[in-house]
């Protein structure tokens, strides 16, 4: 009996291995939207993978001065996107829900209708980006409504390495959200290696000083298609070395550059978290539309799978 994705992200001894997308445009009809999801699994068809990240879109434009290099468009709402996929891949997804716009007895509604109406059992809760006075629901609410709601869910959360390199406290933040009832962890896009290296470490010695068990660190990696891509990235708060940008902006093709650079930016992280007993996962996104983005981001899944199956069947014979 295959094992499903619940099993396989709480076995250390499993690969994780995951696809992050967002859902399309809030006016793309029913009809539409099976086009869409279907192109998306036509594309996927030829890699082997546990299951699809549905992430929830929010503004975000409070959180920085900057302006967003793409403009803002609503999506339809995750957790219907996350239905559709589920139905036509036959795979586990895991829905992304931003949990600051509703007060608490719209979320336990909110909950109901997600195992309900839709039902899906994976989910992501984020808070809000930003500490301003429009937020109906804190993330920490958020996990307590959760935890008496009579429906149970799958809990995951997000972690940010760049947060960790500015506060030196996100190790603590995963032991917190673990006793809020998360079971694993997503990391945002990464690019600068050494801030997760810091944060494993320190969140592996955390967790043996207090006697807990790491849970599954899920990295995220993103190919880079040029100048206006980077400049999203960096809006979105992911840290980019200023000598790895210059590699893929003067390089002929930034996109490949930026395969190159996930790939090396992986294989540092494994060789040098071999021995901290943190189970890790890979989750590959497109940050944009781009046909030529999203096509490299499955040469990307290919190639850091690979890599991070080799890394596990040494680990097995060592």
């Amino acid at each position: 009996m295959a094992l499903s994705l619940q099993d396989k992200i709480q076995d250390p001894n499993q690969g994780v291995y995951l696809i992050g997308t967002t859902p399309p445009k809030q006016s793309t009809d029913r009809a539409q939207l099976e086009i869409i999801a279907n192109k998306l699994l036509a594309r996927l068809h030829e890699i082997e993978y546990d299951g699809v990240v549905i992430y929830d879109i929010q503004d975000e434009s409070s959180r920085t001065q900057a302006p967003r290099p793409f403009p803002f468009k609503h999506t339809v709402d995750p957790c219907e996107y996350s239905q559709l996929i589920r139905e036509l891949s036959q795979l586990d997804v895991i829905t992304y829900k931003s949990v600051a716009q509703r007060d608490v007895s719209q979320f336990n509604e909110w909950l109901s209708d997600t195992k309900d109406k839709f039902g899906l059992d994976n989910l992501v809760l984020v808070g809000s980006p930003s500490s301003t006075s429009d937020i109906r629901l804190s993330l920490p609410d958020a996990y307590k409504a959760l935890a008496v709601h009579q429906e149970s869910f799958f809990l995951g959360g997000v972690t940010i390495a760049e947060r960790h390199a500015s506060k030196k406290n996100e190790q603590q933040r995963l032991i917190e959200k673990t006793a809020q009832g998360c079971e694993f962890f997503i990391s945002q896009a990464v690019y600068n290696p050494q801030e997760t290296i810091d944060l494993l470490t320190s969140y592996a010695r955390t967790c043996k000083q207090q006697g807990d068990t790491p849970k599954r660190i899920i990295l995220t990696f993103t190919p880079c298609g040029g100048q206006k891509t980077l400049e999203f990235m960096e809006w979105l708060g992911i840290s980019v070395p200023d000598a790895t940008k210059w590699r893929m902006l003067d390089s002929q093709n930034p996109l490949s550059e930026s395969i190159r650079i996930c790939r090396e930016n992986l294989d540092l992280i494994l060789q040098s978290c071999a021995r901290l007993n943190v189970p890790l996962g890979l989750n590959i996104e497109s940050l944009t539309n781009r046909k030529e983005e999203i096509d490299a981001s499955i040469n990307l899944y290919r190639l850091l799978k690979a890599t991070m199956e080799l890394n596990l069947a040494e680990k097995k014979i060592a």
